[in-house]
């Protein structure tokens, strides 16, 4: 059966699965937002999520997948092309799959809520929207599913892209766990169940963001603490860099003992399409013996800053041009995992060239990620200049004991949401109060960093911007997409246990 997301479908859909007849009519915008009618049903591509079989390590795992009828992984869509995509649900429980990067009509967004239900399992959704260019991805937003590689790239093609002289290729990490990832979270002392489900006062299980439990006041202001006040406030906290320990660490689904080898052109020139799709590794890119360029961050165009290792956080994208040397040979581009010796990777490898084995781990243990990299950073499409209509401060609270994250101290489900109306220009400055780093990501709307610890920058526009422990990042965006959009960290086991909010529009409550 194929649902089409519109209103009338949405909220017969949830009532029939129990989703309680007390969802709230949805506002004309969404009504409006939705496409009237489809095309026929052979100009959309198919998705499948389901399960597959992995090899990792010499052993074999049964993991998610989400896959067109050919086999490949993922999206990968040409200028011009709308986001037309039947998903069929084949993977034996119920899903939604998220569109990071993408800016769709509320409902379509792919998070499950009191007007989005979840795709129960041997169901199909059609989505139609006009998709953002760049590189984006895909992966599941319940539960813990994307522990367990619910998770797939998704490019979209500029005109720009097509003119290029060179050779696409797109890189998608992971961590992996052959352990079950709710026995993993509590094993943290967290409670298993997906986000929003633990301590003080979360209200809702498996991942669905039950709207109709949730306090709908206004965002808190901030305490009017300073960073440095913060950081007194942290005592002897120790810093932590990462939650757990995984298995192995994949780029393309493959580890170093056995690395994906992409044959390229000598004196080519190679655009790599980084995504991180781990979820909860930071990695440090590492080009080796090239040089490269950032020219995009989360799929937005930048000024080219030059080097060889740049840090990646979970969910965030780079995309880095290369040119190869004209006399050829191979070059490891590898991803090193933050504060420690594991490492990932594949290998760009011209015609002839002799590929050596690269041992999975490193001689030392790598830096925690900083902001080096973000200062940097300049969209080459910044957001129109104009004074900020609404400003808050969101702290970012939590700790390793008890296993809690929450911002402003509340978690989900007992958070206050951020109260916006359409057209305004808001600014919303995030403050680490916590002893680890956090990748926050705002679902519908993409943003320009403009300060950092306090100081102005004209930075990247994107949808994910890391704050270090103790640190602080501004952020502006327009709020022009009316609905409630989730405000998260993209660290999985953080969000599962309560750091998540929402961005919600008026009329939306």
């Amino acid at each position: 059966m194929t649902l089409v997301l519109s209103r009338r479908r949405l909220l017969s859909t949830a009532v029939a699965g129990g989703c309680a007849a007390l969802a709230p009519a949805l506002p004309r915008s969404v009504l409006a937002a939705a496409p009237a009618a489809f095309p026929a049903a052979g100009d959309a591509v198919r998705l499948t999520v389901d399960r597959r079989t992995l090899e990792v390590n010499g052993k074999a795992a049964s993991v998610f997948g989400i896959r067109q009828p050919d086999g490949t992984h993922g999206l990968t869509l040409d200028p011009g092309r709308r986001f037309l995509v039947d998903l069929a649900n084949r993977a034996g429980e119920e899903t939604i799959i998220h569109w990071h990067g993408q800016t769709p009509p509320y409902v379509q967004d792919g998070v499950a809520d009191m007007n989005r239900p979840t795709i129960g399992d041997g169901r199909s959704v059609r989505y139609d929207f006009v998709p953002r260019t760049g590189t984006h991805w895909m992966h599941s937003h319940h539960g813990l599913q994307e522990q367990q590689l619910m998770a797939a790239p998704l490019v979209v093609r500029g005109e720009d892209d097509l003119r290029a002289d060179e050779q696409e290729v797109t890189i998608l990490l992971h961590d992996f766990t052959f352990r079950d990832p709710a026995e993993i979270l509590a094993s943290l002392g967290g409670a298993s169940g997906g986000m929003g489900h633990g301590g003080h006062g979360a209200a809702t299980t498996h991942g669905a963001m039950d709207h109709g439990a949730m306090n709908h006041g206004s965002m808190a202001h901030g305490n009017g603490h300073d960073m440095a006040g913060m950081a007194g406030m942290a005592g002897g906290m120790a810093m932590d860099l990462n939650d757990v320990d995984y298995d192995a660490y994949l780029a393309n689904d493959h580890t170093l003992a056995d690395p994906e080898v992409l044959r390229v052109e000598r004196g080519g020139r190679v655009r790599l399409r980084v995504i991180n799709g781990a979820t909860t590794t930071a990695f440090h890119l590492d080009l080796g013996r090239l040089t490269g360029q950032v020219i995009a961050a989360d799929g937005n165009p930048v000024r080219p800053v030059a080097g060889n290792r740049f840090g990646i956080s979970m969910g965030q994208r780079l995309d880095i041009r290369l040119t190869l040397p004209a006399e050829g040979g191979a070059f490891p581009i590898l991803a090193l995992r933050e504060g420690a010796v594991q490492r990932t990777g594949i290998i760009l490898a011209t015609p002839g060239a002799a590929v050596e084995k690269i041992a999975v781990t490193g001689q030392a243990a790598t830096d925690a990620l900083d902001l080096s990299l973000e200062r940097q950073l300049a969209a080459t499409m910044p957001l129109p200049s104009r004074a900020a209509d609404l400003t808050r401060r969101m702290r970012l609270t939590g700790s390793m004991s008890p296993y809690v994250w929450s911002l402003d101290g509340l978690t989900f489900g007992a958070h206050r949401p951020l109260l916006v109306r359409q057209g305004q220009r808001v600014e919303l400055t995030f403050e680490n109060a916590s002893m680890m780093a956090h990748p926050m990501h705002l679902h519908g709307h993409h943003f320009q960093v403009v300060a950092i610890d306090g100081h102005p920058v004209a930075g990247a526009v994107r949808d994910t911007v890391l704050v270090p422990m103790m640190g602080s990042v501004t952020v502006a965006f327009d709020a022009d997409n009316p609905g409630r959009w989730p405000l998260h960290c993209h660290n999985l086991l953080h969000m599962a246990t309560g750091m998540m909010t929402e961005v919600v529009y008026e009329g939306f409550v």
